[in-house]
């Protein structure tokens, strides 16, 4: 008897059956254009063995214009057939199946050649794009067929056609992008006709015993977009032109509504895919922010789909549905949905991984073995890089303690998961805490450890975090001030009238918490619906509320400034900052850049402008919080140092660059790694 007999169940597809309702969705990680083939095709056999129903890879261009960057990785050589089959080969080795999805990029494609239905330049390209004539259709259909039959020859299980996110052929589909009068534009006939060429002549080239996967648009979410009548009746148009499953995409890239991050609530889509259930007669795949074995579960449980779709979660743990199948769910370390490792790596033109486990994207480099000679480690500090430095050396054999001067391990995380919107960080602390139960790792908690304490243990890890940066402002001891520290932990009494100084990662967290003071809309779908303008496609277009968004009041009046004369914001998460901005904004939250801090006084604070201090100003407010930026917490390193006892100095105790959990957990995996 399984806990979750709905997404463990095997899916016949007639001439295949899926081991399971499972499907590892597509991901670019840029791993591909490396050319190193081993590591690509253990990338994916490493899913493989964990257990996943069905692995779709990251999108492959059917030719050099729709490529979503110059030189992006596609099936157009001989030997790109040989290196795929690498891929293919190991992930069959290991029990899986694998299907390579063909991604044209249309207006998207970061390049001068992009071609789309109507010169229209996307938003976030520079780029506007060629329009098509007829020959040029028939060669992107021709191009994507032939990409199909390559990864056929290359041993693939199938094909995905992305057809969803705004991509070539969604574009085709809606007036916002098609302006065409011929054959492939005007009425919703027209519009449809290219996505379903392409299945149908896709489908006579590989025959019938072929996975062929059709991402579709369930709810555009920009200006123009299909309505769900559309969306059912090409739906029902590509599973006549011979689709096996149809899989969800939801939102097009330049929506100015999230659909990923952390901040929407898990799951918060599978009611649109649910609307389509009984209405064609092949699978359906549901996807977004289910990151959860539960959450599949119960997604599937309540008819949303046939089979759930993850990526990111299969990023954080490859082992997902094996210990899911095994009982041990609690084990599986979860997606935070942060997008740092992943797509901002991806976006910023790096090799993809993940915040929680570093391992991703890097099977073969870093790898964690036993140890040939256990030792006993000390690791002081009970936050993201002392925890995942722990649990990494215990599993290598090494006898490990860890202290922390807190009552509960988790350090800033426990910060972090007060925010609005950051409630998937109560998961990752609670992961931490079984994890270590599971390693077997030692944990003294509410313990100041000295020098002293340290000198038995053969290998001693300061991972201690950070302090507070003193900003100097005049005026700063004052009753009306206090340390964010203090506001997070809720010991501080904040006022209605806030000056929050510093526009950090910090200051945004800490201005999103002033705000807020009822339950987060991440915890309520119809709350967070409404928030953001989001409604039901069978009532609007696209499923764009006519009536916008529609956020609740904020409860504070917030000003976040810095001193930085930069926009507010600029360097935050790459694809997560503008949900940021954008969120502060809707709480009608005043931003300031370029500003010097004069002194704070019993009126509020008081400021100058730009490097002359020019334009004094007042900014009557009942309390300041100081976000000012931190300094590493070095005083443990240094007491060893002086002692002559040998310490690995990590996180922010080694650099404090904002709350770095990326490369805090980073640097302590690969440093137990290594011991």
């Amino acid at each position: 008897m399984t806990d979750y007999p709905h997404m463990l169940a095997p899916l016949d597809l007639g001439f295949t059956t899926l081991k399971n309702r499972v499907l590892m969705g597509s991901m670019h990680t840029n791993l591909e254009e490396t050319g190193d083939w081993n590591r690509v095709a253990e990338f994916y056999a490493t899913r493989a063995r964990g257990g996943v129903g069905l692995i779709v890879t990251g999108g492959m261009a059917p030719n050099r214009e729709g490529g979503v960057f110059p030189g992006a990785s596609g099936l157009f050589t001989d030997q790109d057939i040989a290196n795929h089959r690498m891929v293919t080969d190991r992930v069959h080795d290991a029990g899986g199946k694998i299907a390579m999805q063909i991604l044209h990029a249309g207006r998207y494609a970061y390049g001068k050649e992009c071609v789309a239905p109507s010169p229209i330049k996307s938003p976030i390209s520079p780029f506007r794009p060629t329009e098509l004539d007829a020959a040029g259709i028939e060669k992107q259909i021709s191009d994507i067929v032939t990409a199909a039959e390559r990864a056929q020859e290359a041993g693939y299980d199938g094909v995905e056609v992305m057809g969803s996110e705004g991509y070539f052929l969604n574009q085709f589909l809606v007036t916002h992008t098609n302006k065409r009068t011929d054959r492939w534009g005007g009425s919703y006939e027209n519009r449809m006709r290219l996505p379903i060429e392409v299945v149908r002549r896709v489908r006579a080239a590989v025959g019938p015993q072929f996975i062929l996967i059709y991402r579709l648009s369930m709810i555009d979410l920009v200006p123009n977009g299909s309505t769900h009548d559309e969306v059912v009746q090409l739906a029902q148009a590509i599973e006549q032109a011979g689709a096996t499953i149809l899989n969800t995409g939801i939102g097009w890239h330049e929506a100015r509504i999230p659909t990923i991050a952390t901040s929407v609530p898990r799951a918060a889509f599978a009611w649109v895919t649910k609307k389509l259930m009984g209405k064609v007669g092949i699978p359906v795949i549901t996807s977004n922010r289910i990151n959860t074995p539960d959450v599949a579960e119960q997604v599937l449980a309540n008819g949303c789909a046939d089979m759930v779709s993850m990526a990111r979660p299969f990023l954080s743990d490859p082992d997902f549905v094996a210990k899911a199948a095994t009982g041990k769910a609690a084990q599986i370390a979860p997606c935070i949905a942060c997008n740092q490792a992943c797509l901002d790596h991806t976006f910023q033109m790096k090799i993809s991984s993940c915040l929680v486990n570093p391992k991703a994207c890097h099977e073969t480099e870093l790898v964690i073995a036993l140890a040939d000679t256990p030792k006993t480690v000390a690791i002081v500090g009970a936050g993201p890089a002392g925890l995942s430095a722990a649990i990494t050396a215990a599993q290598r054999g090494h006898q490990v303690t860890v202290f922390d001067k807190e009552d509960a391990i988790g350090g800033q995380l426990n910060m972090a998961k007060q925010i609005p919107g950051k409630e998937e960080f109560r998961g990752f602390v609670e992961w931490y805490q079984t994890m270590l139960a599971e390693t077997g790792v030692s944990v003294v908690l509410g313990t100041y450890v000295s020098a002293e304490d340290l000198v038995d243990f053969d290998e001693v890890i300061i991972a201690t975090g950070v302090l507070p940066r003193d900003p100097q402002i005049p005026g700063q001891e004052g009753p009306n001030v206090v340390g964010y520290v203090d506001v997070l932990r809720g010991k501080a009494e904040v006022g209605r009238r806030v000056a929050v100084i510093g526009a950090g990662g910090i200051g945004f967290d800490v201005s999103e918490y002033l705000v807020h003071d009822r339950e987060s809309p991440t915890e309520s779908l119809p709350d967070w619906m409404r928030e953001w303008g989001v409604t039901d496609p069978a009532e609007a277009r696209s499923g764009l509320d006519p009536e916008g968004a529609q956020p609740e009041p904020p409860v504070r009046q917030v000003a976040l400034l810095q001193r930085k004369s930069e926009k507010p914001g600029r360097r935050l998460g790459k694809t997560t900052g503008w949900i940021h901005r954008m969120s502060l904004k809707m709480k009608d939250v005043q931003m300031k850049s370029g500003v010097n801090y004069e002194r704070i006084d019993a009126q509020g604070l008081h400021i100058s402008h730009g490097e002359t201090r020019e334009r004094p100003e007042l900014m009557e407010c009942d309390t300041v919080v100081l976000c000012a930026g931190q300094v590493p917490e070095r005083s443990l390193a240094d007491a060893l140092e002086a002692k002559g006892i040998a310490c690995h100095v990590i996180g922010g105790a080694d650099v404090a660059a904002e709350l770095d959990a990326k490369r805090a957990i980073d640097q302590g995996t690969r440093l137990a790694a290594m011991l």
